[in-house]
């Protein structure tokens, strides 16, 4: 398999370019992604609790901005494309700032990861989440395409499998959120790296 940078605007069915739209992208295959009819509209993200598992990474994206806070979309992301997806939001908040100028920054604690001294414990932190049955399972993705405008950003998690690349989750966060969601991805990579001896995970083998 071999990875596929671009920074052209992604497009499926019902989408055309955006002359404003600036977007980063990657994925095991040079292929185009559906997006479901009920994941085109999105969700919106306040904030992220990553979650390292012994095989996979989990992303909590959530929303503060009203009681009970929320969990907008459960992510499981296998351990290869992590560091993809870390070197592509680095990449994005380059061009941002080449583009319209340096990101105001957002305190640190608006995100929250595992291993931290946060304020109430993970447990208690998840107490205080509303979590409906349906993303208990949360959406696997192997493939990510990042999009940002002046605002906002836009991660569409894709499960790129056989026979067609579908969008299984759409999450819009507020550009100034963006930095802090890439430090907690950077630090909970770098903890993973050290628990590793300093090896990534080995690539999956082609068939």
């Amino acid at each position: 398999m071999s990875d596929d940078f671009s920074d052209d605007e992604p497009m499926n069915d019902d989408e055309s370019p955006k002359p404003d739209h600036l977007s980063q992208q990657f994925q095991f295959q040079p292929v185009s992604a559906r997006v479901p009819e009920r994941v085109a509209k999105g969700v919106f993200s306040t904030g992220a609790i990553v979650l390292q598992g012994p095989d996979e990474f989990l992303i909590d994206f959530i929303l503060k901005l009203a009681h009970p806070h929320q969990i907008s979309a459960r992510i499981i992301l296998p351990m290869s494309v992590v560091p993809r997806f870390i070197a592509a939001l680095e990449e994005n908040l380059r061009i941002y700032a080449q583009t319209f100028g340096d990101i105001p920054r957002m305190p640190v604690p608006q995100m929250a990861m595992a291993g931290d001294p946060p304020p109430d414990s993970i447990e208690e932190l998840y107490d205080q989440l509303k979590l409906t049955d349906d993303q208990f399972g949360g959406c696997y993705a192997n493939a990510v395409m990042i999009g940002h405008a002046p605002a906002e950003f836009c991660f569409d998690f894709i499960a790129n499998l056989y026979p067609k690349s579908v969008v299984a989750s759409r999450v819009f966060m507020a550009a100034p959120q963006v930095p802090a969601l890439l430090e907690v991805l950077q630090r909970t990579w770098k903890k993973f790296e050290e628990s590793q001896g300093g090896e990534p995970p080995a690539e999956p083998d082609d068939e």
